[in-house]
């Protein structure tokens, strides 16, 4: 296991560095003035676009990727660095390309899509001209488990009808965002088996009957690309929008979050990186009982423990990473459910110590520790809530000592 990268990918995460250093940070006040004013800041990412395509930093997350798509073929491991450079500023993604939901997306359509569907709605992504949501996710359900989705996809002839409601469905309001992907029941018999009743087909987000309710806030933050309610209300689409086979969704959507989670934990190390910087600066610079912060006791142990549990998540991702581009992503099943975990975790205890370091500054939009916070305590939930993930790994390990079942007798020091 060898996480030491070629020189052409160490150059590229210093091209990306530099890019996001005098390009991208410049940026930010605009980006957020603009997004704080109701208007989706295309005027500062379409010109960012362009100068980092011409930089060669472009798609840069798709191992799949043809000699004929743009962009720049790297594993699930060379990509994961470049993720964290991204992740210190959250919008920052969708410079390059490489923003959730758009390139799970683009990996399902890669792997699934017909040659039609590629034409139409892949290759105009990889270009980087349309955007995307993913409907999967329903007010009414525990939609962690994906088999009690009810919205129902029910074919008419030559069409299918779709019916249902859907939430926390990031993009909807994107000004570019031109279809979702949207999961829901094909085979609606009782007997059916749960893992094979659903399918997912490509709605266009103008389709008639297509309804944004709201665009939901993340603990009082509205997102400017949106995490909306939508509502399909006999929404009509073509046969030829399936994605996949029928009764495949269930699979569709599992080979989906592999590559999504490692980019969702990379980009949080990212936060979790500058919020330490940040942290650290202020304790050197803040005094209060004629010293330091830097010189009490315990904000030293919280900068030493944020910086020991940065390098143990980074280093358990860049395995799961690893192991995905050996062994695919079903090999890495569980060190994804692990990594999702402690990432989420160690981005709300970071950022928490961060805040407590800057005082009341820190619950201000003045600095961006407190939305990081916020996003990564609704990074607890999205891509399978810490519980599910917790189950994942113990059942494993149980499933492991049962295998091994009296391996462990002779360590009793009993006769």
């Amino acid at each position: 296991m060898d996480f030491q990268f070629s020189q052409d990918v160490q150059a590229m995460q210093d091209t990306l560095r530099r890019f996001m250093e005098r390009h991208v940070l410049p940026a930010n006040l605009e980006w957020h003035r603009q997004a704080e004013s109701g208007t989706y800041p295309l005027a500062v990412i379409e010109p960012l676009k362009a100068l980092a395509k011409e930089a060669g930093l472009w798609n840069l997350f798709l191992p799949g990727l043809r000699d004929d798509e743009p962009g720049t073929r790297l594993t699930n491991l060379e990509y994961a660095p470049l993720a964290e450079i991204m992740g210190r500023i959250p919008w920052a993604s969708e410079v390059f390309n490489c923003n959730a939901p758009d390139t799970g997306n683009m990996e399902l359509l890669h792997l699934f899509a017909t040659p039609e569907q590629a034409e139409r709605w892949l290759k105009p992504m990889l270009e980087g001209e349309i955007r995307s949501c993913f409907a999967m996710t329903e007010p009414d359900v525990a939609s962690s488990d994906a088999t009690n989705i009810r919205t129902t996809i029910r074919r008419e002839g030559d069409q299918y009808v779709i019916n249902g409601r859907k939430w926390f469905i990031t993009n909807a309001v994107h000004p570019k965002c031109a279809f979702a992907i949207v999961l829901g029941v094909t085979d609606e018999r009782p007997e059916a088996d749960p893992h094979s009743r659903h399918s997912m087909v490509i709605v266009p987000m103008d389709t008639p009957g297509v309804q944004v309710v709201r665009n939901v806030p993340i603990m009082h933050h509205t997102s400017p690309e949106g995490h909306c309610e939508l509502l399909f209300r006999d929404v009509r689409v073509p046969v030829s929008n399936l994605l996949g086979e029928e009764g495949k969704g269930f699979a569709l959507a599992q080979a989906r979050l592999g590559p999504g989670r490692v980019h969702h934990c990379m980009r949080t190390i990212g936060q979790c990186e500058l919020a330490l910087e940040m942290m650290c600066e202020r304790a050197l610079e803040r005094r209060t009982f004629g010293k330091y912060l830097s010189d009490f006791a315990n904000v030293q142990d919280w900068i030493a423990y944020s910086r020991v549990e940065i390098d143990q998540a980074r280093l358990l991702v860049l395995r799961a990473a690893w192991l995905m581009d050996r062994q695919g992503n079903q090999a890495a099943r569980i060190d994804v459910s692990a990594i999702k975990l402690v990432a989420a975790q160690l981005q709300t205890r970071v950022l928490d110590r961060a805040i407590q370091v800057f005082g009341a500054m820190g619950l201000t939009p003045d600095t961006p520790l407190s939305f990081l916070w916020t996003w990564g305590r609704a990074m607890r939930f999205f891509d399978g809530p810490d519980e599910v993930h917790l189950r994942v790994i113990a059942r494993n390990e149980l499933a492991k000592a049962k295998a091994n079942r009296g391996s462990t007798a002779p360590y009793y020091l009993v006769s």
